[in-house]
């Protein structure tokens, strides 16, 4: 069974303080960071660039989840990667030549991941499994947080769980997660769970929102934390 990681997404924490937020999420036990970066063209919003990732990278060691909801993404790859990223992932909507995206990762040194939106098929990326470490099931649609789990996704996850089945891939899911939602996409496959806003908008602290979609996951995959 793949490790299971919880993800805080800073496109939920308070901008005003964002080095702070990405140190307390850190400090409170989030495995790596996700970003969102968003360019108001392939999704309706506007987030932030690789000037900020590179002011921000100082403030932990945590590894950077650069989720690219951009297009075209291959020309912003480099600078992504010289700001601090570990592992960058484009969208298979995004462009249309996607084996050479994730190849123009793999030769920047990162890890490489590759998105779907809810309506685009697993069978997308049928062809590209051996060039990627990553599967992010997008589980609402991108461009904003706090939305609700689109539930026809849970079938995905299945079947690209079952696709990728013998390969060093993990399968990261995006949208929706919190406590209530956790187990189930833990069950169904996903290993990797970003979450935002039941993190940073959570009346509780950030450590006992994290232990708490973690505990669910866990729950979800037949564990006990």
């Amino acid at each position: 069974m793949r490790p299971l990681k919880i993800l805080p997404s800073i496109l939920a924490s308070d901008f005003a303080k964002l080095g702070e937020e990405v140190r307390a999420v850190s400090e409170a036990g989030g495995d790596l960071i996700h970003i969102d970066v968003m360019d108001g063209h392939f999704v309706p919003s506007i987030t932030l660039g690789p000037t900020i990732v590179k002011a921000i990278r100082p403030v932990t060691q945590k590894p950077f989840d650069v989720h690219l909801m951009i297009a075209p993404a291959d020309p912003y790859l480099e600078a992504f990667a010289a700001a601090g990223a570990d592992r960058m992932t484009v969208h298979a909507e995004a462009g249309p030549h996607l084996h050479r995206s994730l190849q123009a990762i793999r030769a920047l040194g990162k890890k490489v991941g590759v998105a779907l939106n809810p309506a685009t098929p697993e069978g997308h990326i049928a062809y590209v499994l051996d060039a990627i470490d990553l599967v992010l099931v997008m589980t609402v649609n991108p461009g904003f947080g706090g939305q609700t789990l689109v539930r026809a996704t849970l079938e995905k996850i299945r079947r690209v769980r079952e696709m990728i089945a013998g390969r060093d891939i993990d399968i990261e899911i995006d949208g929706g997660v919190e406590p209530h939602t956790a187990g189930e996409v833990a069950a169904a496959g996903g290993n990797f769970l970003v979450a935002g806003t039941a993190i940073f908008k959570g009346a509780a602290s950030y450590a006992e929102n994290i232990a708490a979609i973690r505990q669910a996951a866990a729950a979800g995959r037949g564990e006990i934390v």
